[in-house]
């Protein structure tokens, strides 16, 4: 049922999304000169995937979790798109894809270690990772692993319909204010 939402919602979300994805793009060109964002990350059963998002810092920035990078590393636009939550839009071509869903721990790097074990010893990796949960309603990043990777298992073990709805109601309302940086 949630894999069919997940569909339902990417699919109509980028047909109706298109004119703001086009312009952002755009836009995205003449801040960076390119404006999508394809990263590797880890996805259900541990397995590698590209993450698209349109870029919010610079093209050379070093490929770290975002509470590792420099805050003059994100550019102005950059920034407006972190705060609106507008930079995970193309995500909803992995959730189109089945690689993510709108609600799930969000995919982490292949070299953030100690998350990865954290994650690990709680069965995190069995499901798949979202574009937003409960870790980032709550302000939780990547920054703290012991606690996102709890906080990450109690929403698997919560998460029904109607908990579903509401993080993605949270998130699209201005709940949770986006991976810090330091």
């Amino acid at each position: 049922m949630i894999r069919l939402f997940d569909f339902l919602a990417a699919f109509w979300g980028i047909l109706l999304l298109w004119p703001i994805l086009i312009v952002v793009a755009i836009i995205g060109l003449f801040d960076t000169g390119s404006p999508i964002f394809i990263q590797t990350r880890m996805g259900k059963d541990k397995k590698p995937f590209k993450l698209i998002k349109f870029r919010t810092m610079g093209k050379d920035t070093a490929s770290v979790a975002s509470h590792l990078a420099s805050n003059a590393a994100i550019t102005k636009f950059g920034s407006f798109l972190r705060k609106t939550k507008i930079d995970e839009l193309p995500q909803l071509i992995n959730v189109l894809k089945g690689e993510m869903s709108l609600v799930g721990p969000r995919p982490n790097l292949f070299n953030q270690q100690e998350l990865i074990v954290e994650r690990d010893a709680l069965g995190i990796y069995n499901v798949l990772p979202g574009v937003t949960g409960l870790a980032q309603v709550q302000n939780i990043d990547m920054s703290t692993p012991k606690l996102l990777a709890e906080t990450d298992k109690q929403m698997i073990e919560t998460l029904n319909t109607k908990n579903y709805f509401k993080y993605i109601i949270m998130t699209v309302t201005g709940s949770g204010s986006g991976d810090a940086v330091k």
